[in-house]
């Protein structure tokens, strides 16, 4: 999740642009300027951005890192693996 035209909006992508080239996986860019965006906000009360959460197939959180703290593409990859 994050708010586009920001300052966290560069790393964002080019996390998922790196995601892409290594493990050829892409994150769901959700803008929290969106009407989705605010409700997964709720849902998973995410209230620092950019962040990104990691679900199971049933939406139940496994993972998330929040305020700038993105994580590292080895990470994403073990719980987009699974």
């Amino acid at each position: 999740m994050y708010r586009p035209n920001s300052e966290h909006e560069r790393g964002i992508i080019e996390l998922n642009r790196e995601l892409l080239r290594r493990i050829n996986k892409e994150l769901e860019l959700v803008s929290i300027d969106t009407v989705e965006g605010d409700n997964l906000a709720r849902v998973y009360d995410v209230t620092q951005y950019p962040a990104v959460i990691v679900t199971d197939s049933g939406g139940v959180m496994q993972r998330s890192w929040m305020e700038g703290s993105l994580p590292l593409i080895n990470e994403l990859s073990y719980y987009m693996q699974q």
